[in-house]
């Protein structure tokens, strides 16, 4: 028996990532054409499964391109969306704003390659910020015990929940791909000897945006 599920949905393309910039608070401007129109396909998807299996809440981060994605979902599901700080991605520091090729060569490296070094002044820490992403996901988690709950999310908050409910040591030499737009669902299955665990239903699913494209084509 499946008790609580976790639907996360990363953003639609942004314009900050078409610019190839550090898409801090201070950067991020949005989603663009093709990001809505990503969002949009996995909102049609996610509006036929709430009519079999509804969701009973609908979570976004606080910076724009989260808050744009996580509004296409409650209009589509009709369902009130919740802005949550706990759901903010990694602290860039300086970085905020400066090209991603620019700051990984000043670092030597992304985020991952030195993960408990910063990245720039005032950045995060990889580690760090996974260590307290997955803090605030296990309170979302215990929050909604029993629940269907639908994230607009970070790439970097989905890694952070395959590193919770994964038990994935902090530092190892391996991520996941996690594209605009794709779907990642756990789900916490009870069985009859009331034993427990989390399973990864779906990873990075695109199937929607490969789906709809067929159609128009």
């Amino acid at each position: 028996m499946i008790t609580t599920e976790l639907v996360f949905v990363r953003h639609g393309e942004a314009q900050c990532n078409v610019d190839g910039l550090v898409g801090g608070p201070r950067t991020c401007t949005g989603l663009t054409n093709r990001g809505y129109d990503q969002v949009e396909r996995a909102a049609s998807r996610l509006a036929a499964e709430h009519q079999e299996q509804p969701f009973d809440a609908l979570y976004c981060g606080p910076r724009l391109r989260l808050i744009q994605t996580g509004e296409i979902f409650s209009q589509a599901l009709r369902l009130p969306l919740t802005m949550d700080e706990r759901l903010d991605g990694p602290v860039h520091g300086d970085a905020d704003g400066r090209p991603w090729p620019e700051v990984k060569t000043a670092a030597d490296g992304g985020p991952h390659a030195h993960p408990d070094t910063p990245w720039a002044l005032g950045s995060d820490t990889w580690n760090g910020y996974l260590a307290r992403a997955a803090g605030f996901l296990s309170q979302l988690i215990d929050e909604h015990e029993g629940d269907r709950v639908l994230f607009a999310a970070h790439g970097e908050t989905v890694i952070a929940a395959h590193t919770l409910l994964l038990g994935i040591p902090l530092g190892a030499p391996a991520g996941f791909t996690v594209t605009h737009g794709s779907l990642t669902c756990w789900q916490h299955h009870r069985n009859r000897l009331d034993q427990t665990r989390w399973i990864l239903d779906r990873h990075n699913d695109t199937s929607h945006q490969l789906l709809a494209a067929e159609a128009a084509s």
